[in-house]
């Protein structure tokens, strides 16, 4: 019978001799990881140690679970059941001891803070000390005795010594496992980076009489070891420095689809997605420089566009600068609606962008870009996010609605749902509407590529989606803007008429305001009608 109880699943595990350590940990990282941080409901953070003790297993990986009888059920059995084709191979060529821990009795300093909340910087180097104890057969209340001397002598000792964060008792086996054999007591004892362990405090925590009755009368054997964190998983796949580090035979995409990586080298990339706050799956990119410290750069799209819009822009940023990672993603409205369907807003489009950041533990961008409803989705994130932001590109916006945009927009909606062509008819006036007659005339791939970009939009997607943009202000709002930002549009859009309105904010945000860059022979959207001259528009803002 199950425990209702809070527990922990600790793993320890030790590649064999012939898997390279790229391949293991791109797999544990981009896979089997994120895969239990998207089940908040049963684990609520999972964490990756190294051991600096020199002993094997190497790796632990530990999962604090809310209640351990969710271990029991079919949505994390059938994880295990239904494992990848790569995770089976993978998982063969490692020795894994899997143990199910429940929680006794936990004591932590006012300094701690789950490591989950705490960004990678801040968490990689915290220190743990594992403690685990049999006890001795036959003796009656050792496991009680253990237990008592551990929460009100031995940890109140521990939590002197200076850098102590936490201590928490378990019990295994798990109540889920039924309790069979001996009952073995383990003690986690969380560090800062800069300890006093094997100091005095630490020392006379180990010298009590009371530790010498509880050895002698209870304890049959006792094993220490001791950690480094290295990684914190999040719900969204991000390990790109093993992945870049993979050959091209190593690419990976699970049976629904969902997620892909790419291995090798610069061109190294995640497809995945996340969740957000009310279900709806966003899907995004992750590419370029593949270090964990890289500087992000994240674009948000247009209204009918895909991630892909961006891509002659991305070719160049690429090449140009190799230590900027790109962050790209599908905005809501591309795909599927929520259920049950509501309207987007400027809000719920920025708070889809910070989900995204912190599934992906970013936790602050270098730039944002954005273009359209893109556009006023950066300018609203920069507004309600600035911590999450450095700086800013908005491009072919405006600040404010109006009745005539709305009225247009409900009528493209019209069109969209309509028997004679529906989003194929939207789609070429769209085009048309958008891009300069230079681009219709001599680019005519770029026409025809999104023509069928915006072709391929969900209609109620669309529908709902619009909506972000019939009723918003943020004249007064971004006044108060503490982000720099670039503004930048195509000269041809809306036939000039958006030249002149940016031209009529511009002044307005934060202080001292921000400049107007205007992209020659380009319309709505710039980047990908004319990506050199875009560039050179941002270049040297970014």
């Amino acid at each position: 019978m199950a425990g209702n109880g809070p527990g922990m699943l600790y793993v320890t595990m030790q590649p064999r001799e012939g898997l390279s350590l790229d391949q293991f940990h791109e797999w544990y990282n981009n896979e089997h990881g994120p895969t239990r941080l998207r089940l908040p409901h049963i684990f609520t953070n999972g964490l990756r140690y190294r051991a600096t003790d020199n002993q094997q297993p190497h790796f632990l990986a530990v999962y604090d679970v809310t209640s351990m009888a969710h271990l029991e059920t079919p949505t994390y059995t059938d994880l295990r059941a239904n494992r990848s084709p790569r995770e089976a191979a993978t998982i063969g060529q490692v020795d894994v001891d899997r143990k199910f821990f429940d929680l006794v009795a936990t004591q932590q300093s006012p300094l701690f803070a789950p490591v989950e909340q705490l960004t990678d910087t801040e968490a990689e180097g915290l220190v743990l000390v594992s403690v685990e104890v049999s006890l001795k057969p036959g003796v009656e209340s050792a496991e009680a005795a253990v237990t008592k001397w551990y929460t009100e002598e031995h940890i109140p000792m521990l939590s002197k010594i200076p850098g102590w964060l936490r201590s928490r008792v378990f019990r295994t086996p798990s109540v889920i496992e039924g309790s069979p054999g001996e009952v073995r007591i383990v003690t986690l004892h969380e560090y800062a980076k800069e300890n006093g362990l094997d100091g005095p405090e630490h020392k006379a925590a180990m010298s009590t009489s009371w530790r010498e009755d509880v050895f002698a009368n209870y304890i049959a054997h006792k094993g220490r070891r001791t950690y480094e964190l290295f990684y914190v998983f999040g719900p969204a796949p991000r390990e790109l420095h093993s992945l870049s580090r993979l050959p091209p035979s190593a690419a990976f995409t699970t049976a629904d689809g969902k997620i892909s990586t790419t291995p090798g080298g610069k061109d190294a990339a995640i497809e995945a997605f996340i969740t957000a706050a009310d279900g709806l799956t966003i899907p995004y990119r992750l590419e370029g420089n593949p270090s964990p410290d890289a500087p992000t750069v994240a674009f948000s799209n247009s209204l009918l566009t895909s991630m892909h819009m961006w891509d002659p822009l991305i070719a160049i940023l690429k090449a140009a600068r190799p230590d900027l990672r790109i962050l790209r993603y599908d905005t809501r409205g591309r795909h599927d609606v929520p259920s049950p369907p509501v309207p987007a807003s400027l809000d719920m489009l920025s708070d889809d962008l910070a989900t995204l950041l912190r599934a992906l533990r970013i936790p602050k961008l270098h730039a944002l870009v954005g273009v359209s409803m893109g556009g006023a989705t950066t300018l609203k994130f920069a507004l309600k996010y600035p911590d999450l932001l450095g700086r800013f590109v908005a491009c072919d916006f405006n600040v404010a609605s109006s009745d005539k945009n709305t009225a247009a927009w409900k009528d493209r909606i019209a069109v969209a749902e309509g028997p004679d062509g529906g989003i194929r008819k939207l789609a070429g006036q769209t085009v048309e509407r958008w891009f300069h007659p230079h681009t219709m005339t001599e680019k005519k791939d770029i026409a025809s590529w999104m023509t069928d970009m915006v072709a391929a939009n969900s209609v109620q997607g669309f529908k709902h989606s619009c909506q972000a943009l019939w009723d918003y202000d943020m004249r007064e709002e971004m006044k108060g803007a503490k982000v720099p930002g670039l503004l930048v549009v195509g000269d041809g859009d809306g036939k000039g008429a958006l030249v002149k309105a940016m031209e009529g904010f511009k002044d307005l945000l934060g202080p001292s305001g921000a400049e107007l860059k205007i992209v020659p022979q380009a319309g709505h959207l710039p980047m990908s009608e004319s990506p050199s001259e875009f560039w050179d528009a941002i270049s040297g803002f970014l």
